[in-house]
Parts: C-alpha cells; sequence; structure tokens
C-alpha cells in the first residue's frame, strides 16, 4: 500500500533541518504532540503519511490526517502542530515546494479542454483534501528517489512535473492553476502579500496596497479576506510578531529595541499584543523557546527570499 511504504521512506528519512537530497522536498516528523507555534507557508504541499496536524490561518482552522493533503497559495502566518504523534507512532509529512513558473510550464501542455473553467470564486489560502491514488503513487516515487541518490537529477523533475499534473486535475486545482496564471486574483494577491512582508515595519494605507495589487479597494479587501483570514493590518501584525518572536528567541536582551525594530512605536502595544497572541509576555515567551531545544517539531518553510522567515518550529 502506498501510504504504508510512505510511511517506512519517511521515518527512514527524516532529519532534524527537514532537508532531503531533492530540491524542494522536505521530510517532517513529531515524536510527541508540540505545543502549536508560529510558521510560513508558501506555495506548498504538503501530504501527512501518519499521525494528524492542525493548522490554524486567522479564525479557520484545518485538520488533516494521514492520507491528506494541504495546499497553501501564498506566504501565510499560521500556526500548526501535529495532534496525534508518539515515540511508537510519530507525526510523519512531506513537504513539496511548488513552483509557479512549473505550474505554468504545465498549464501550457495541457490540451484544449483538459482544465475545467475556474469560474469566478474568490481564491483560498489553504486547502485540505484526501490524497488520491495517483498523487500518492506519485509522492511516493518521489521519495523513493532518496534510496537512489543517483537517479534524482534526471527523474526527480519527471516526477514533480508528474504531480503538478495531480495536482492542477485535482479537487483542489483551481487554487493551483491560479499559481501559473501571473494575471489571476490569487497572484494579484501574492503580491500584496509579498509587500507586505518585505514593507512589514511601516505604516500603510490599504489603497497603498490595493494599487500594489493592481486591484479597487473593494475587489482587494474581499479577496485578501478570502486568502489570508485576515485583513490587511491584521496580516501585518501577525508578520510583525513573528518577526518578534524570531528575534526574540536568538536575543531576549531588549524587548524594546525588538519591537521598535519589527515596527511598534510603543512597548505596552507591543507587549500587549504579543502576549495575546502568544500566550506570554515577550521575555517570558522567549525564554521557554530557548528552553525547547533542537529536536523539537519542525515544519517546512517557502525558498527564502528577501523578506523575514518565520520560524520553522512549532
Amino acid at each position: 500500500m502506498a501510504l504504508d511504504e510512505l510511511r517506512r521512506l519517511l521515518a527512514r528519512h527524516a532529519r532534524p533541518d527537514l532537508k532531503t537530497g531533492i530540491d524542494d522536498v522536505l521530510i517532517f516528523r513529531a515524536d510527541r504532540p508540540y505545543p502549536p507555534a508560529p510558521a510560513v507557508y508558501g506555495r506548498v504541499l504538503a501530504v501527512v503519511a501518519q499521525g494528524t496536524k492542525r493548522v490554524a490561518l486567522g479564525d479557520r482552522v484545518y485538520d488533516y490526517g494521514a492520507g491528506s493533503y494541504l495546499i497553501a497559495s501564498v506566504d501565510l502566518p499560521v500556526t500548526g502542530h501535529f495532534i496525534e504523534a508518539s515515540p511508537e507512532r510519530p507525526g510523519l509529512g512531506v513537504g513539496l515546494n511548488l513552483d509557479p513558473a512549473a505550474v505554468a510550464d504545465v498549464l501550457l501542455q495541457a490540451a484544449p479542454g483538459d482544465l475545467p473553467d475556474d469560474g469566478a470564486d474568490a481564491p483560498t489560502g489553504l486547502a485540505v483534501s484526501a490524497a488520491p491514488a495517483e498523487l500518492l503513487d506519485a509522492v511516493v516515487r518521489l521519495v523513493r528517489l532518496l534510496d537512489h541518490p543517483r537517479d534524482i537529477p534526471v527523474l526527480a523533475p519527471m516526477v514533480k512535473r508528474e504531480i503538478l499534473w495531480r495536482l492542477v486535475t485535482g479537487e483542489q486545482g483551481a487554487m493551483v492553476r491560479q499559481f501559473g496564471l501571473p494575471d489571476s486574483s490569487l497572484s494579484h494577491i501574492a503580491r500584496a502579500v509579498r509587500w507586505i512582508r518585505d514593507n512589514y515595519m511601516r505604516r500603510f494605507r490599504v489603497e497603498e496596497v490595493a494599487q500594489q495589487a493592481g486591484m479597487s479597494v473593494s475587489a482587494f479587501h474581499r479577496n485578501f479576506q478570502a486568502v489570508t483570514a485576515m485583513s490587511p493590518i491584521q496580516f501585518q501584525k501577525q508578520i510583525r510578531l513573528q518577526q518578534a518572536r524570531l528575534q526574540l528567541a536568538a536575543d531576549a536582551g531588549d524587548v524594546a529595541a525588538v519591537g521598535r525594530r519589527v515596527g511598534y512605536g510603543s512597548l505596552s502595544q507591543f507587549s500587549r499584543e504579543y502576549r495575546r497572541q502568544f500566550g506570554a509576555p515577550p521575555s517570558q515567551d522567549a525564554t521557554r523557546l530557548r528552553g525547547l531545544g533542537p529536536d523539537a517539531e519542525r515544519e517546512p518553510v517557502p525558498a527564502p527570499g528577501p523578506r523575514p522567515r518565520a520560524s520553522a518550529s512549532w
């Protein structure tokens, strides 16, 4: 059975740093249900082989277990963790970063009529579905290549392409197809998300970001909320707080300076919003994070870029 083989492969190849010998493929493992922690999901496919994961985006909560997959459409600040995991049956999953250019190339190769009309529905930021047998089989063959490193340069791109085809023709195909369309509403929102992440320290007007996205203010509000489950200002606050948490986990010496660096002019406001988000004052939370150690569950993050990266730890 494909899922059984995937479990064995992931258990054998899981590493503390998530990385594998295949570009853009990461393996995550949890030996117990660690507390939820912030992370950033870029455009990614994540398949769970064992255990159950829970991901929260704004006020939306997604649970997906063995044999299910999650698709993320833009860089989203989420919290998540395995809610079912133990040393005897660890949580196991595999992530594949999705390249919009590769999606576009797959779409160009599709024959007329092979892909349905996407309609005019607003895009979503996250979606969960049961993985069909064809998709699981392709994922297993991709991970199986880790046992045959010589084959990776030739065969991995072919299997990745098959996975993309299974996604664009699958239940969440409408979302994935928008990855490869530069003028889709999802691509417009992705530009706005990128702009906010690049400029998270500064104040902005929503009209300014709507202009960056090439949308009217009303259309921008509607689509941004649909994708991120947040307003642009709420989204910025999530990014600020996640970045502050990263900095404090590395050095909790000057809470006020960290607050200023991420864009807060008021220490009291920073401490209040940080505590509301993470359940403890900044310095106390930083001390707890440093005590978690290197064995805490880790989660795939998007490829590095000019914008700040969120923590990969849960």
